[in-house]
């Protein structure tokens, strides 16, 4: 096959996988300016408008436990269609929800479905690269997956002040439709029969699980990239009453500083091959998390002594946004490296733990939470210095991963 060829797949995958990852998140990012409007419609307060972003994360991340050892067994295609239906039909249910509670259980079962993309996303880059390739093509997959948080509330408050919030998920359905058909026309099985049969035989489910939960390095990467992900799960619960409510932006404008902290996130993301490449993966990991627990702790110190200020937090939360995109994709790259005959199960394992962990503390600070950013940002602050903890006791050694 040609350069141009192998180039063209190259980035087709990309393309599709990021869609497929980018279509949960999408759920979520696009739905955000409207918790405040769901809240006024069903005449709840914040803590139960939140109970349906949380129930969605909550799904999301214990269902990757199942989705990720099935997609060992039965190839990668067929857990994706599962996922995409699931999530299609439980998108509709969001429409025609009468009551809160129902949209709850909706949103519960959209995160089932929509667990299956983001773990098999992993899986498929695992069984078709590693090293700096391997990071180059999930750096490429954040771009695609990028789109979500830079255009979703921007489309998301659009749509909200035009037709209202159930708009939205109508939207979302549509999408879930598309990334059906892009699984059947354009995405090859990666982990077909003659793979899964010449594949050393792994005993069980639980002791694939075993076998990570034992590996000091894998758990200790994934615990760092975990909290450091949770650092903007507390930024994506609350975030829309502290600006829109305290700072008294709309909708739009709340959907315009979502998408720039995001389009610093995965812009950053984009450094990270030729930063890897050059300087070593380990290095890289543990540039971005010291910048941005430094970032955030700059921000805490500047609330506790008095400063409210948007453009304060803004201009330092970019700075540990763009941070953070160089430690996502590669902890993510490093901590499935040395487990390819059960990529699967790993990605699972690590998808869980980097959504459970979010949603934990949103849930359990949840009644510490208003409208004063304060208590977000020293949450926030928190969760960067614990994922510094786990990396400066995990990475001890000089990374292998350097110039190729």
């Amino acid at each position: 096959m040609s350069t141009e060829a192998n180039k063209a797949g190259f980035y087709r995958v990309a393309i599709i996988l990021g869609l497929l990852s980018a279509i949960g998140p999408f759920a979520i990012d696009m739905y955000l300016p409207a918790l405040p409007k769901i809240g006024q419609t069903f005449n709840v307060g914040i803590q139960e408008v939140q109970l349906s972003l949380t129930a969605f994360l909550i799904a999301q991340s214990v269902s990757q436990l199942f989705y990720g050892p099935i997609s060992d067994k039965v190839g990668r295609k067929p857990p994706l269609y599962f996922g995409m239906a699931v999530f299609f039909l439980s998108t509709v249910g969001c429409v025609y929800a009468v009551s809160l509670d129902m949209l709850i259980v909706f949103r519960f079962l959209q995160g089932i479905g929509a667990a299956a993309g983001i773990v098999v996303a992993r899986a498929v880059v695992r069984d078709l690269y590693t090293g700096v390739e391997a990071t180059k093509m999930m750096s490429l997959l954040m771009l695609v997956f990028g789109v979500s948080p830079i255009l979703a509330p921007l489309v998301g408050s659009s749509v909200i002040a035009l037709s209202g919030w159930r708009s939205v998920f109508t939207i979302i359905a549509i999408c879930a439709g598309l990334g059906l058909v892009l699984i059947y026309f354009g995405l090859k099985e990666s982990y077909p029969k003659v793979k899964r049969d010449a594949t050393p035989h792994q005993g069980s489910t639980l002791n694939a699980y075993l076998i990570l939960l034992n590996d000091p390095k894998y758990m200790g990467i994934v615990l760092a990239s975990s909290f450091a992900l949770a650092n903007f799960f507390v930024y994506l619960a609350n975030s829309p009453f502290v600006l829109i409510e305290h700072y008294n932006l709309t909708e739009t404008q709340y959907g315009i500083a979502f998408g720039l902290n995001a389009a610093v996130f995965f812009f950053s993301a984009q450094m990270n091959a030729k930063l890897c490449q050059r300087f070593g993966i380990e290095t890289i990991i543990k540039f971005g998390i010291w910048t941005s627990t430094l970032t955030m702790s700059a921000m805490a110190f500047g609330y506790l002594a008095g400063i409210d200020s948007l453009f304060f937090f803004m201009g330092l939360y970019m700075i540990a946004s763009g941070a953070v995109a160089l430690v996502i994709p590669t902890t993510s790259i490093l901590a499935m490296e040395s487990h390819g005959h059960i990529a699967g199960t790993a990605s699972a394992l690590l998808g869980t733990l980097q959504i459970a962990v979010g949603p934990t503390f949103v849930a359990l600070l949840g009644p510490y939470m208003n409208e004063e950013p304060l208590p977000m940002i020293l949450a926030m602050t928190f969760c960067s210095l614990v994922s510094l903890i786990f990396v400066m006791l995990t990475l001890t050694r000089k990374s292998q991963l350097v110039k190729a």
